[in-house]
């Protein structure tokens, strides 16, 4: 997917001058930048319903086992076809 983006000049300049060095292309490093970001996220911050529900985000097996149920969902979701959603 493209999007654009505004960044401030002097980040802009660090980011690829950081791409550059590691050998990658600027998208792949602003992605893999991204996905590191969210996966630090704690699991009550990404899913406020969880609180809700009463699920601790301190249990590690009960991450450990959300994160394996959201993978399932996002694998998932990537096969339905746009038509079956209109």
């Amino acid at each position: 997917m493209r999007t654009t983006i505004e960044l401030p000049d002097p980040l802009f300049r660090e980011v690829k001058a950081t791409a550059a060095r590691q050998g990658k292309r600027l998208k792949d490093y602003i992605a893999e930048a991204l996905e590191d970001k969210l996966a630090k996220l704690p699991v009550s911050a990404e899913k406020p319903w969880m609180k809700f529900a009463g699920i601790a985000a301190d249990d590690p097996e009960m991450v450990a086992e959300l994160k394996r149920i959201e993978q399932i969902v996002e694998d998932n979701f990537e096969q339905i076809e746009e038509e079956e959603w209109q």
